[in-house]
């Protein structure tokens, strides 16, 4: 009686257990199982290829002064006479700054006595009269004395050393100078003079295009002011070292100035032409940008994953862009659609349509 009781109640504690729902028979946190799973974007690439290319690049400058001079005396002294004004013209060899004379009067008084005295002894030294280490003394001291007029009759009078204009005057006729720096550029000076024909300008350029830049090359400048004129120039020195930290390096140009329509402290736009050259292009559309920077990327397919590289854009030619990195090469595949939904190292899935 007690067994067929028991096999009821098993019997009965079956057909509850069977009936129930699955997903309450076994659920996924007791078993262990994920349902999450990463999803894989379908995109389309492209394969990057280099195109030969009309190569010219343009970066932005400010136009400097070919030459500048702050010109000072070689100690200090009172000012006795300046004879320009800021924007006056000059020409080389033109006497601006007449410093007080009068210790160039006392130095030309003191070599006309020695000299005087010079002439006397050569004539007793060749007379036999004097000996020879009186007369070696007293040419020394005549030959210390011309140089030491020279000198003071070269910095009590302050000639212009290149045609040019007065950019800066800092002292008044009969004050005194003192040698302090006193230039917004921190140094010391009477006045300053600015050669503006030609002017200069410098650029600093990627690496890449190293091979590709040399001394004499022809460039043109246009400046935002005369948006209708470009003005010719060409490249005066090349650096020849890379800073590490930009990867660029540095080039002065010098910049023709018809008319002195352009002034030193403008800004300009240097173009370079460096001819045909094989470089990497792409759709704009598959460059992204990083919002809140100028930080370009794009995202090339590889292994099946999304790998994010960062680019610098160089020329546009219509829909296409150049892509200045040294993570690129021929072969690559590019994803041109679906880009924008991607993260680095993402999954995806090439289709074709």
């Amino acid at each position: 009686m007690k067994l067929k009781i028991l096999s009821i109640t098993l019997f009965t504690a079956l057909a509850i257990i069977s009936c129930a729902p699955k997903n309450e028979q076994q659920k996924p946190e007791e078993t262990g199982s994920d349902t999450s799973a990463v999803k894989i974007e379908k995109v389309k690439i492209s394969i990057l290829q280099p195109r030969k290319i009309a190569k010219d690049i343009e970066y932005t400058s400010t136009l400097k002064a070919f030459e500048e001079v702050n010109l000072v005396p070689a100690a200090p002294g009172r000012i006795e006479k300046i004879y320009v004004e800021v924007g006056n013209r000059v020409k080389k060899g033109d006497l601006l700054v007449q410093m007080d004379q009068t210790q160039f009067l006392q130095a030309m008084l003191q070599l006309k006595n020695l000299e005087t005295d010079y002439k006397r002894l050569d004539t007793l030294q060749k007379a036999g009269s004097v000996t020879k280490q009186q007369f070696d003394q007293i040419s020394t001291q005549y030959e210390v004395a011309k140089k030491n007029v020279d000198f003071l009759k070269e910095n009590t009078k302050l000639l212009a050393p290149f045609d040019g204009i007065i950019s800066g005057k800092y002292f008044e006729n009969g004050e005194m100078y003192s040698a302090l720096p006193n230039t917004v550029v921190g140094k010391a000076a009477i006045i300053s003079i600015v050669q503006i024909n030609p002017l200069k300008a410098q650029v600093n350029i990627p690496e890449t295009y190293f091979p590709l830049v040399s001394t004499g090359m022809k460039t043109g400048v246009l400046c935002d002011i005369y948006p209708d004129q470009k003005f010719p120039g060409n490249i005066l020195r090349k650096y020849p070292t890379i800073d590490p930290m930009s990867h660029s390096f540095t080039i002065e140009l010098s910049v023709n100035n018809p008319g002195e329509k352009l002034r030193p402290g403008m800004f300009c736009r240097v173009n370079l032409m460096l001819g045909e050259v094989n470089a990497l292009v792409a759709p704009s559309l598959a460059v992204l940008k990083m919002q809140g920077s100028n930080e370009r990327y794009i995202f090339l397919e590889k292994d099946g994953k999304a790998k994010r590289v960062i680019v610098s854009i160089g020329k546009r030619y219509d829909e296409y862009v150049e892509l200045i990195t040294n993570e690129l090469k021929e072969g690559d595949h590019l994803i041109v659609v679906g880009q924008a939904r991607l993260i680095d190292g993402q999954p995806v899935e090439v289709v074709s349509e």
